[in-house]
Formats: structure tokens, sequence, C-alpha cells
């Protein structure tokens, strides 16, 4: 089956995302945007509202500077400059799990000027203990009683609902993440951050009927040509763009495996454990795969190193967002170790405009070519 056949539903969702949530929200539905996968989207959804992760985007940064310096991610200055320029006037709200100091840092500004409902800030532990665990379900049931005071409903079996939901959903992509890096499904990694991205701004039930279509298309994975290029992992913090991986591809490399928040770490571990919804989504929360804004660099590399191993990447390209202070000074630590172990790597900065410009291209050609001298001796 032709590959972009497999995307275009999802594409679709893409490209439509504004007109269709303006619809929901026209219909009454109550849709609260996040900017982290670190919220608990599963809460929101059991209490009858729409999560829907918050765009960025490329273009011009004019009315959010008169709000944010000019040094903060091009994602939460773009995110800003839409919500000021009405983009996102089918939200009611805005809940955010902390994660970094900008992204709950814009939580207020957005308080202070988009017009909601809600604008709330989940606090999340650092460390797992007894103690965080009971702090983490505090925070969950104060965060169901705001939901409850703007007309959100929570009747028995609804979070259950809500969790089996997502948990489908995170099991599929990664599932279709694994079959990719060995070869067994054809699909890109354009592509797959084009399957991620829909899953946020889709309602999760057309979502996970999308994904089991996908995963159900005739021999998805049977017959399927191997790509070309030398393997490499593409680690880093927020890619809306697809574009972007597809440049990637055009020098000679081939993205195997994915180390970002709006990849890999948006769905693992796909579950979690415990009697009760709850308690499984705090266990979750508690065992995420870890982003730079939440651990330290010694707790990431080893899985960074064993991403690496599993996939048979031959190097890591970090692709980092201007500004995001949490992922630049993870870096060093984190190549330092690579390099230790052989594993070369490059870093490259996203600003508000893309990040690909001729300086960028030739670089990428040069780790390609490195890549392939280091193959042949």
């Amino acid at each position: 089956m032709n590959t972009h056949l497999l995307v275009a539903p999802f594409d679709h969702a893409l490209r439509t995302k504004r007109e269709r949530l303006r619809e929901a929200a026209s219909r009454g539905k109550k849709v609260l945007g996040y900017f982290c996968t670190y919220t608990p989207v599963e809460i929101l959804h059991a209490g009858g509202f729409l999560p829907v992760r918050i765009w960025g985007g490329r273009g011009p940064v004019e009315k959010a500077y008169s709000l944010v310096p000019n040094f903060i991610c091009p994602y939460m200055k773009r995110s800003l400059e839409n919500a000021l320029n009405n983009e996102y006037d089918f939200l009611s709200g805005l809940v955010q799990g902390y994660t970094c100091d900008v992204a709950c840092g814009l939580v207020n500004i957005w308080k202070g000027n988009i017009p909601m409902i809600i604008s709330h800030s989940v606090p999340l532990p650092y460390n797992d203990t007894l103690q965080s665990r009971e702090f983490l379900r505090s925070v969950l049931g104060e965060l169901m009683e705001r939901l409850s005071k703007i007309g959100g409903s929570f009747p028995d079996g609804a979070l259950g609902a809500s969790w089996d939901l997502y948990t489908q959903i995170r099991r599929a992509l990664s599932d279709l993440s694994r079959r990719r890096s060995q070869g067994r499904l054809d699909l890109d990694a354009a592509d797959f951050v084009t399957v991620v991205q829909a899953g946020f701004v889709t309602e999760p039930e057309a979502y996970l009927t999308m994904l089991k279509e996908l995963v159900s298309s005739p021999d998805p994975g049977c017959g399927v040509s191997p790509r070309e290029g030398i393997p490499v992992l593409v680690s880093g913090s927020v890619v809306e763009d697809a574009n972007v991986l597809a440049l990637i591809g055009k020098h000679g490399l081939l993205v195997v495996a994915d180390d970002l928040c709006t990849g890999l770490r948006s769905f693992t571990p796909a579950s979690g454990m415990g009697e009760s919804p709850l308690e499984r989504l705090v266990d979750r929360t508690m065992k995420r795969f870890p982003c730079p804004s939440r651990s330290h660099p010694r707790e990431r590399i080893p899985l960074v190193k064993g991403l690496v191993a599993d996939s048979g990447a031959r190097g890591v390209i970090f692709l980092f967002q201007k500004f995001c202070t949490p992922h630049l000074a993870d870096h060093p630590m984190v190549s330092q170790a690579l390099r230790d172990d052989g594993i070369p790597s490059i870093s490259i900065e996203m600003d508000e405009d893309g990040l690909l410009d001729a300086q960028v291209a030739t670089r990428l050609e040069t780790f390609s070519g490195m890549l392939e001298a280091a193959d042949g001796s």
C-alpha cells in the first residue's frame, strides 16, 4: 500500500484541526489546551473535556514580544502569538503539567491576557518516593475538583474508561514505533511524526480508530523495501514540522528512532501499575521516559544509549528549540557520554521560522559523510 495513503487521514486531521475543534466547541464541547505531554489528559477527558495540545507552528512573532522576552523557546513564543491572534478561539481553558519554567510562566501570562474559564498548573514531583506519589494523588484530586467547578463530571467508571482509551492509543503508537524502527513498517520518520502529532489535536476515540485502521492496513509490514541511509537517532524537544525530519533524510541519513517529547516520550511507557485507574496514572507519571526538564542527565544517558543500541543507530542528531534551557543544559553530559562509547552526534537549533537553512544542510551533509567514513573504516 502506498505510504501516503496510510498517512493521509493523519495529515488531514492536522490540516483541518482548527476547523474541527471550532466545530466541537460549537457543539458545546469544552476544549482544554495543554503545552506538555506530562499533563494528565486522562483526567481532562474523564471529566467530559477534550484535551488538545497547543501548537506553535512557524511564522513571525510580533504581539507576543509585548509580554515575553525574545530569549524563550520558539514553540512557547509562537503559541502565545497564536493565542493573541485568536487562533485558539475554541479553547475553554488551559491546564499544564509543571515541566519547564517557561511553560509554567506562560500559563500565568495566558491567564492575564486570554479569556478562559480555567488556567491551572499541575505541580509534579521529581523524585519517585511514597511521599511523592501521595502528593501527586492529592494534586490530581485537586485538578478534578477544579474541573468539577467549571462543569466537569466524574461518574463512576469514567476515569477507568479514559485511562483504558489512552492506554490503547499509547500501546498502538509503541507498537508502530517499534515496527518502524525494525524496518517492518513502511513509514518514514516524517510519516510517523505526522501520525503522532495528529493524536494531539483529534478526539481520542476517533484517533484510536485511525490507529487501528493503520495497523490493520493490508500487509502494512510485509514486503517493505529497505530504506536507504545511515541510521540515526533524533533526540530533542518539540518537533512539530514533519519537514524537519524529511530534510534529514535528504542528506543520506535515515531516522530509525527518536527521543522527542512529541514522539517516543509522549507515549512511553504506555501504561502503569496499580489497583485503580488513578494509581496507574500516578505510576505511569512517575515512570515516564524522562524529559530533561524533569531529570538529571545521568538518568537519561543509559536510556538514550539503549535507544541507540536497540535501533542500530550509528549517530545521534540533537534537535533543540532555540533557547530551550533544559535540553541545552542536558546536552553536554549526554553527548560526552555518547562520544565515550564511540557514538558521534550533532546538535541543531530550531527557531520560529524553522531550522533549515543552507548552513544546516551543509552540517547534515558533513555529519552524514563522517558517519559513512566511520562505517567504511
